[in-house]
């Protein structure tokens, strides 16, 4: 998307987890200011490569909270998966820098910190994940206009339609085989659980200031409507198009202007029934678990989040079972320590507390 407007966006900071063979060959594309690879023991190879070029090449996590600092950076795009795009996302709020926001996590663990910084910092955080994107663009125009409830549409993933004795057996595999969207495991099995419908229940009550009530998910298995918002006067505003994550990318980063694309148009001839179904809260528990922890408040988004990682780990490595990782996130939350206010260092005890806990539940399972 960068590469086909250049006349719009330069890269100035390019970051990576292990990927270090991606991480060079963008690096070599785009040529940034700096690159984090976040695993130290791959620094070496990546400074190797990219040094002759006058490339900064850091390290570790601590690089990856201090790059987003640069005065030269006006957007960060927050991609990184889990709780670990919570600090660096935080600094660069409180640096100033506009946020275009994939990493959900970030206000599900703590979105009343995120908010509330962004505000004082007047720093807007444009949504990227497809169905808070598609939310945003129905408001825009409306910003005005009070919001009655808003629809979060969901696949239902590989297992819609399941009953629970039809999961007791499911294999990582079998989980990662999502109809519509292609997606790293971790967030392609929280499709799978519904879990990733929940997080987002969650990211969406901070990113628009709504309650647990005006917020409703229903399941869409076509993927062409994205999200809906219905207001006060019962009119609903619907963002539909095929499933293609380049398109809230470049809408985040854009904005508020549209740059003309060649993504691939939605012919409606293609999609001749668009259907809905009310999503199973008895089967994918996660769902209800996240609304609990919604309800609930305070540390308990952060419990949720930190067992749901530890759990989903879990079950890709064939230690527990598809259902079991509801158990774990629930044991967790009934066993780790609430809080109702927290602050950034509850926040770091909680996710810490929290993954001790759901390591010590899936080894005496």
């Amino acid at each position: 998307m960068i590469a086909q407007n250049s006349e719009f966006f330069e890269t100035e900071v390019l970051t990576a987890q292990y990927n270090s063979d991606l991480l060079i060959q963008q690096a070599i594309k785009f040529k940034p200011n700096a690159v984090v690879i976040c695993d130290d023991s791959l620094y070496q190879q990546v400074f190797d490569a990219l040094d002759p070029l006058d490339i900064k090449v850091y390290a570790g996590e601590n690089s990856l909270i201090s790059v987003v600092e640069m005065e030269s950076i006006d957007m960060v795009l927050s991609a990184v998966v889990g709780y670990s795009g919570l600090r660096p996302t935080l600094r660069a709020i409180e640096y100033g820098k506009q946020i275009a926001l994939a990493n959900k996590e970030t206000l599900v663990i703590a979105g009343d910190l995120i908010t509330k910084t962004a505000r004082e910092k007047g720093v807007n955080i444009y949504p990227v994940d497809s169905e808070h994107s598609a939310i945003f663009q129905c408001l825009v125009g409306d910003f005005h206009n009070k919001v009655e409830k808003i629809f979060l549409t969901a696949s239902g993933g590989p297992f819609r339609g399941k009953l629970r004795e039809e999961l007791l057996n499911v294999k990582a595999a079998q989980a990662l085989k999502h109809p519509n969207w292609d997606m790293g495991a971790k967030i392609t099995i929280d499709s799978a659980t519904m879990m990733n419908k929940g997080l987002e229940v969650i990211e969406a009550k901070w990113l628009f200031n709504l309650n647990l009530e005006q917020i409703d998910v229903v399941v869409h298995p076509q993927s062409i409507i994205h999200s809906m918002v219905q207001f006060e006067d019962g009119s609903i505003k619907a963002q539909m198009g095929l499933p293609d994550m380049r398109l809230p990318i470049q809408y985040a980063l854009s904005y508020p202007d549209r740059i003309k694309t060649d993504f691939p148009r939605f012919n409606f001839m293609d999609y001749p029934s668009l259907t809905f179904e009310k999503p199973d809260l008895k089967t994918f528990r996660n769902l209800a678990l996240a609304y609990n922890a919604l309800e609930k408040g305070g540390n308990m988004p952060c419990i949720l989040n930190a067992s749901n990682e530890i759990a989903v780990d879990a079950f890709l490595k064939d230690k527990i079972g598809f259902l079991e990782i509801s158990d774990v996130i629930e044991k967790s939350m009934e066993s780790v320590k609430f809080i109702k206010n927290p602050i950034l260092g509850d926040y770091v005890d909680t996710d810490i507390e929290t993954r001790i806990k759901a390591k010590e539940i899936i080894n005496n399972g």
